[in-house]
């Protein structure tokens, strides 16, 4: 089985780019699984960021809904890098998917893997209680979501500050 390592903290905390690093030491060609929609100008500015940061020596795919099928087609290709897990739950709420089944799917996923996979989401719960309904629901699928998939994950680490914390 391929070695799972979750990477998690909150906004701008660099945990991108400490999953990056996690990946470049790795051998072989580095696959970065892209799960963010170029939808508005601010996005494609985030996305183009991300790209100039990581350089050369990645291959991209992108894939805002079927990430199973992202891994399962890059598994053995070299280590995988997904980014992230957040936008991929809101992807699936979005389009009007039962972000659950998803969830249980990835971890499945995650453990037939042959290649390692290092995993980034944010931590949203550790904020105020948001005021709306939607909100509130993604914020606990959210939280539910990093359970399951700290609990497949052969390592979690926690960056604050652009520091990792060593969690599990």
């Amino acid at each position: 089985m391929g070695h799972v390592v979750l990477v998690t903290g909150g906004a701008r905390s660099g945990k991108s780019t400490r999953a990056e690093a996690r990946v470049s030491a790795l051998p072989g060609e580095r696959v970065y699984i892209a799960t963010a929609r170029p939808d508005d100008a601010e996005m494609r500015e985030r996305i183009a960021r991300h790209a100039a940061r990581r350089g050369a020596g990645w291959v991209t795919v992108e894939e805002p809904l079927d990430l199973v099928g992202a891994l399962d087609r890059t598994d053995g290709r070299g280590p995988r890098l997904v980014d992230c897990l957040t936008l991929w739950l809101s992807n699936l709420i979005f389009a009007g998917r039962d972000w659950e089944p998803e969830a249980a799917a990835l971890v499945a996923a995650l453990a037939r893997q042959q290649g390692p996979v290092v995993l980034v989401s944010n931590e949203v719960g550790m904020g105020i209680v948001p005021e709306n309904a939607l909100a509130r629901a993604f914020r606990d699928a959210q939280g539910w979501l990093n359970q399951r998939v700290a609990g497949a994950a052969d390592e979690v680490e926690f960056v604050v500050s652009g520091l990792p914390l060593k969690v599990k």
